[in-house]
Formats: structure tokens, C-alpha cells, sequence
């Protein structure tokens, strides 16, 4: 689900951007289509190995997710119906049916926001090395899993494909983009979290963390933008089997990282090698789980509506 392999080659001329996972498109001069592939990238690297219907359960989770957070901040979804496209994209409808959005064009907020209720990940690296994440103290003694007293806003650079995010402060955010638009991207990242936190705890889900993304319409307002919530985005764990002071189950890819970085003998620096059948049949799996489990939906019901 590649330009390269011709899907998508009529829409090369309104080709905007090629992301570890997504395409988009312009779609007349206010519009934007984002095509969700199969791709999967790891520590910085597309892998050569796609996972089967990872771009259909990526857009299916950001579709409900919507809905459950619209209350709180617009989004950039016009429709996701390929029935409701433009006519110019009638001939790739059974190519975007199910991993596409036809969305608002907005301006992005060059700022990756990032909640985290839970330590893991980047944030427990800073930890062990400072004792704080992104300018937040933390108590001593934290392990590895731990819940934090209340969750934290810890932004990052949105580093171009290939590069790495590096955490930042919202003492940053401010220096570079004003303190109001800081003070509001905080703001309203801890109340996403903090709405579908509550919302994934009582489907017996822990939201570890979650990154999101905003942009600005043409009145200024703030709109949430790209993916939400979803394996790619978020550490979502089953609650049942939460126990810290170790790395948690989880359902996104670290299937993929724990075999890159022990069986597959991969430095880490060249080309990554492609990926065993069974990674990719349990990182599907895993992917599917999450979304039937947060939604209480059938993924393959989502496949047969879209």
C-alpha cells in the first residue's frame, strides 16, 4: 500500500507528504486525504515487512476515538465515506475503502503533545537518568510501569522521517511558540488523556500514554489533527495484567521491537531486516485486540460498513 507499487500513482501530482505510515494528499485547495498503509516503522526505520490490515484498524480506531472526544476539542474529519468523495478520487475507492479521511487542511502545531499517566517508555529513560521527564520531578524509588500521581504533559520535537523525537519542556513550547499556545496544547492534551483514560479503564485497557497531534483552522481555533489513540500512538495495556517494575504486555508493536532488538541480531543502525511471519501474524492480532477490546466492536463488522 505504497505509491511505489502504483495504488495511489494517479494522485502523484497532489502527493504532499509521505509519513512512516501515511500519505496525504491535497484534495482542492481546503482538504486533505490521509491514507493509512500497512507500513510499520521501528526506533526511527520503516520496516521492509507490512502488517496486514494495520491501516484499516489505525483509521477505524481514530473514527470512534473522534467520536468519543469531540466534546472537548474539533477534529479534522470531514468524512471517511469514499461514497462521499470528490469524483476525482472515484476511481481509487477500493484502494482508500476502510484506511482513509478526507479531512480539513490544517496548519500544524510543529509540536508532538504527549500525556503520560504511566512510566514507561522514553519518559522511564529520563527518569533513571534525571529523576524528572520533560521538566516534571517525580518521586524517587518510580519502577519501570508505575502509575503517577497525576498524569503529566511531555512534549516533543516532531522530527522529520528518520529522525528521532527528543522530549522537551513545555518551558520550551512557550520559548518557541508563546506561552498561551504552550498553556493550551497542555491544557488540552491532559483532557484528552484524562477522557480516554477514564473511558479505557472501564473497558479493563490502561492507557500507559498517548501522543497527539493539533493544528490551526483558519479562525485560529485549535483542532485535533492526524491519528488519535491508537497501537502506533498509544501504550495501551490489559489492566488485568499490569504489574510494574518490569515492561508491561502490551498491545501495539513492541512484538516487532523485542524481535529487532534480540532474535533478529539488528544493530540498529543499517537497513532492518524483514520481519518473520509469525511477528507479523501476532502483531495483527495484537492490533485487532486492541481495537475490538477499547471499542467493543468487530474489527471484520468495521471492514464490511466501510
Amino acid at each position: 500500500m505504497t505509491l511505489t507499487e502504483g495504488s495511489l500513482a494517479g494522485l502523484g501530482h497532489r502527493h504532499l507528504h509521505s509519513g512512516k505510515v501515511r500519505e496525504l494528499f491535497a484534495v482542492g485547495d481546503d482538504m486533505v486525504l490521509v491514507v493509512a498503509t500497512d507500513r510499520i516503522s521501528a526506533y526511527d526505520h520503516v520496516l521492509p515487512t507490512e502488517i496486514p490490515d494495520k491501516g484499516a484498524v489505525l483509521t477505524a480506531m481514530t473514527l470512534w476515538w473522534f467520536e468519543q472526544l469531540a466534546e472537548i476539542v474539533p477534529h479534522h474529519l470531514i468524512t471517511a465515506r469514499v461514497e462521499d468523495y470528490p469524483a476525482e478520487l472515484a476511481p481509487y475507492s477500493e484502494v482508500l475503502r476502510g484506511r482513509s479521511m478526507l479531512c480539513r487542511r490544517l496548519e500544524m502545531v510543529p509540536v508532538e503533545c504527549v500525556a503520560r499517566g504511566y512510566l514507561a517508555g522514553s519518559g522511564w529513560k529520563d527518569y533513571l537518568a534525571s529523576g524528572a521527564v520533560c521538566g516534571h520531578d517525580l518521586p524517587g524509588g518510580l519502577r519501570d510501569g508505575d502509575r503517577l500521581a497525576a498524569p503529566i504533559f511531555t512534549p516533543a520535537t516532531k522530527a522529520d522521517l528518520g529522525e528521532h523525537d527528543e522530549n522537551i519542556t513545555t518551558a520550551d513550547v512557550a520559548a518557541r511558540y508563546g506561552a498561551e499556545l504552550a498553556a493550551e496544547l497542555e491544557r488540552v492534551t491532559l483532557a484528552l488523556y484524562a477522557r480516554a483514560a477514564e473511558l479505557a479503564e472501564s473497558r479493563g485497557v490502561i492507557i500507559a500514554d498517548t501522543k497527539v497531534e493539533f493544528g490551526r483552522c483558519p479562525d485560529g481555533g485549535l483542532v485535533l489533527g492526524d491519528e488519535v489513540l491508537t497501537p502506533d500512538s498509544s501504550r495501551f495495556w490489559p489492566a488485568a495484567t499490569w504489574a510494574p517494575g518490569a515492561p508491561q504486555r502490551s498491545w501495539d508493536k513492541q512484538q516487532v521491537r523485542d524481535w529487532l532488538t534480540g532474535e533478529s541480531g539488528w544493530d540498529r543502525v543499517g537497513p532492518p531486516p524483514a520481519l518473520p511471519d509469525w511477528v507479523v501474524e501476532r502483531t495483527r492480532s495484537h492490533y485487532v485486540e486492541a481495537y475490538e477490546t477499547l471499542t467493543g466492536q468487530s474489527f471484520a463488522a468495521y471492514q464490511r460498513r466501510a
